[in-house]
């Protein structure tokens, strides 16, 4: 702020009051922009009813899920790279969670998701009932499976 208020000092002692939003420097992206960005790659492909379908490479079939939410914090990996993980439910079965990663980049002046996976699957468990099963970990921000 101490830039834009040198820059903007003398318009603002004039009584001049200005509606101005600096330029984003480019490829600096924040929360906001990351959390922003995964939410309309879900809504891209999400079909008329607001699901969403995501191919599960493990089990070698396609999800078809509700966005919930996406968790706090998100992340940066690498200065370039960005990273959101989210919850989907099955319909009909809001207990019943899915773990969703998506990893973006700047693409064009803006983030892109360019890769998502299944994290966490829902498991039953008749201590806990239903839970988030972890597919893999991460070990200096990649991926590493947790089963072979």
């Amino acid at each position: 702020m101490g830039k834009l208020a040198g820059l903007l000092g003398p318009l603002l002692l004039a009584g001049l009051v200005l509606d101005v939003v600096p330029a984003k420097a480019d490829d600096v992206f924040y929360a906001d922009d990351i959390k922003a960005a995964t939410r309309r790659y879900i809504s891209q492909h999400q079909d008329q009813n607001g699901l969403f379908s995501i191919e599960d490479r493990v089990v070698g079939t396609t999800l078809t899920l509700r966005f919930v939410k996406i968790h706090d914090p998100v992340r940066v990996i690498d200065g370039n790279r960005y990273f959101a993980c989210t919850d989907f439910a099955v319909p009909g079965e809001p207990d019943k969670l899915y773990d969703l990663d998506f990893w973006l980049r700047p693409e064009d002046g803006k983030l892109t998701v360019y890769e998502d996976r299944v994290h966490k699957e829902p498991r039953r468990s008749a201590l806990w009932g239903w839970y988030k099963h972890p597919r893999y970990t991460f070990v200096n921000d990649e991926v590493v499976p947790l089963y072979e």
